[in-house]
């Protein structure tokens, strides 16, 4: 068998006009008080690769146009539907108020494992994600209709954010019968 990578052109990559009308997946991802521009930059790429519906970015998280952002974005902060809330408090309501069920990425005494979650058909879904150090917000924690996390088997129990959130959109695409 040989194998080659495929060209730019074989991917059938779609131009940020054409992504932008595409349909988007009911996924909105929440990036709560994410210290560094390069993990919010492959946040965007990830966002990209997984055509969410949109990435709200709350608090300390820096916003577009920055040059940390764009270094791991590649472009994808032009893509993807963003916007900023000063509160995460503010994006989950928002987010609430347009229909989404509310899932806070998070180890909790009541957390789902990610694979045994089940969502509703035709569910639009919220995910959050905290801060690098302090995790979700506990105020989150009280609005969230349920917390899910991803099982870890090593001795750290922690997986960067930006990685978090790949394993998770993945997941849930499945899920929703999507991939």
């Amino acid at each position: 068998m040989s194998l080659r990578k495929l060209s730019l052109s074989e991917l059938n990559r779609l131009s940020n006009e054409e992504f932008r009308t595409a349909e988007k997946f009911p996924v909105t991802v929440i990036l709560d008080d994410i210290r560094s521009q390069n993990n919010t930059g492959s946040v965007f790429r990830t966002c990209d690769a997984f055509r969410v519906d949109s990435l709200y970015l709350c608090g300390i998280t820096a916003t577009p146009p920055h040059r940390e952002i764009h270094k791991t974005a590649l472009g994808a902060e032009d893509s993807v539907n963003w916007n900023y809330f000063g509160s995460v408090i503010e994006a989950v309501m928002k987010a609430r108020e347009s229909g989404h069920l509310v899932l806070a990425v998070e180890q909790t005494t009541n957390s789902l494992s990610l694979q045994d979650l089940s969502i509703p058909a035709h569910s639009k879904i919220a995910l959050v994600f905290g801060n690098e150090i302090q995790g979700v917000n506990e105020e989150v924690l009280k609005l969230a209709d349920n917390c899910v996390e991803i099982p870890q088997f090593g001795t750290k129990h922690s997986i960067n954010v930006s990685v978090a959130v790949g394993i998770t959109l993945w997941e849930f695409l499945k899920k929703l019968n999507k991939i």
